[in-house]
């Protein structure tokens, strides 16, 4: 059986898109091959390596529990099934700002996609933000999101793990009961944003994979997912 990978995840790098409520990236230079030498005293191979000043929430990631409920569970205590299994992806596309994602959408692109959503399933919404915005000043401002009802209908359907090609998986910049959020600390179930690359995976079923650092007491982190398909 032959395997293909597909990269859901968004570089990383000084000057990238961040949320505005988060801390810019910044990367500097701890250290040239040359210096290391010096310091090692060395005359044949140096060292390189860089400091990373990033978010929690940089870039793709997961949330901890934690960063939208008080007591909960932070990232580094979260179950990693979270964060690895059978996953699909719904083609949401045709919903763009300033509409809600509702459930009649779901229910529709369910049905096109042939697919079922299982319990403890990760379900990855494709809406063509990052396709048609990502690296422009647009990427930040105005996207669709879930409705409360929504969101409440993936998680009674028993989805874990949420995940979007945009910033948030909120209507933004309206929706300031942040629904997607809310029903996630509700239920205890986390969500993941700034994913790239889903239409790749629309009307599919494959094994998702995108691991947080395991950051004490984190709000979040970073992740490198991917999807991993039979070919």
């Amino acid at each position: 059986m032959a395997l293909k990978i597909v990269d859901l995840s968004q570089e990383i790098f000084q000057g990238m898109s961040i949320f505005p409520m988060h801390q810019k990236t910044f990367i500097m230079t701890n250290m040239t091959y040359e210096e290391n030498m010096m310091e090692t005293g060395s005359k044949t191979l140096g060292f390189s390596a860089r400091n990373l000043l990033i978010s929690e929430h940089c870039g793709t990631h997961s949330d901890g529990i934690s960063e939208f409920k008080e007591n909960a569970l932070t990232i580094d205590k979260m179950s990693l099934d979270y964060f690895f299994g059978s996953a699909i992806c719904l083609d949401l596309s045709s919903v763009t700002y300033p509409d809600y994602i509702e459930v009649k959408d779901l229910r529709k692109a369910l049905e096109k996609s042939k697919q079922e959503i299982r319990k403890n399933d990760i379900v990855l919404l494709y809406t063509g933000h990052y396709d048609r915005f990502y690296g422009t000043e647009n990427y930040q401002k105005q996207y669709t999101g879930l409705s409360y009802e929504a969101a409440k209908f993936l998680a009674e359907s028993g989805v874990i793990n949420i995940g979007v090609d945009s910033p948030a998986i909120d209507l933004t910049p309206d929706d300031i009961n942040f629904s997607g959020h809310m029903i996630c600390a509700e239920y205890d179930i986390t969500n993941t944003e700034n994913l790239c690359n889903l239409d790749k995976l629309v009307n599919k079923r494959f094994l998702y994979i995108g691991l947080p650092l395991k950051i004490r007491d984190g709000s979040g982190s970073p992740i490198r997912a991917i999807a991993v398909l039979e070919e």
